[in-house]
């Protein structure tokens, strides 16, 4: 599944074949028959990888479980890290999926849906301890603020695999956690204590 997924991102689904597969992974047609019935049910697998290796990169001990706003500054610094290896050689990898499967069928339609939904609750977890927490606003939605998050990055992301530059991902990443930034609770300001006329 790793080479699968690597051939995909790498070369795109449509342009991605049983042999280019069994070439790269050393099978012969009998075991790809065995494990996977056909292009499209190994498509659906490379999609359910996608989803795990995303929720994998969200989830990694740096990244505090999204749930601060210097957590979500460590993300978007994480992202922007991995532009060179991941976002101008192929876009995100979730993301470059949907891009080319979203007028499949239904079913794959469903999945690439569950994938973002995946997504979008993980970062409103974490903003929803930062409002239990206090460093919200009660007005602050964090199913709002997580879905601006994930589109940020989707936007950027394609921007940057298109023009080979990494400014819009940069960009779009930090507005969106200026964005979140805006519903932080303003710390309270400190007092000079006035001094008594002698």
């Amino acid at each position: 599944m790793d080479a699968t997924a690597g051939l995909m991102f790498e070369h795109g689904v449509q342009n991605t074949s049983i042999d280019d597969v069994r070439a790269v992974c050393g099978v012969s047609g009998s075991q790809m028959s065995h494990y996977f019935d056909g292009k499209r049910d190994l498509t659906g697998r490379v999609i359910a990888k996608r989803r795990s290796d995303v929720t994998a990169f969200h989830t990694q001990p740096r990244l505090h479980g999204l749930d601060s706003l210097a957590a979500l500054r460590a993300w978007a610094d994480a992202c922007i890290a991995d532009v060179d290896r991941v976002y101008r050689r192929g876009g995100c990898i979730f993301g470059s999926l949907v891009g080319e499967l979203i007028e499949g069928d239904a079913e794959m339609h469903a999945e690439l849906a569950a994938g973002y939904d995946d997504w979008i609750e993980l970062f409103r977890l974490g903003l929803c301890s930062m409002q239990r927490r206090g460093e919200l606003i009660e007005a602050a939605n964090p199913r709002h603020l997580a879905a601006s998050l994930v589109i940020a990055h989707q936007g950027g992301a394609m921007m940057t695999f298109v023009t080979g530059d990494p400014e819009p991902l940069r960009a779009n990443l930090n507005a969106a956690v200026d964005y979140v930034c805006s519903f932080a609770v303003a710390a309270p300001r400190r007092t000079r204590a006035r001094r008594g006329r002698g």
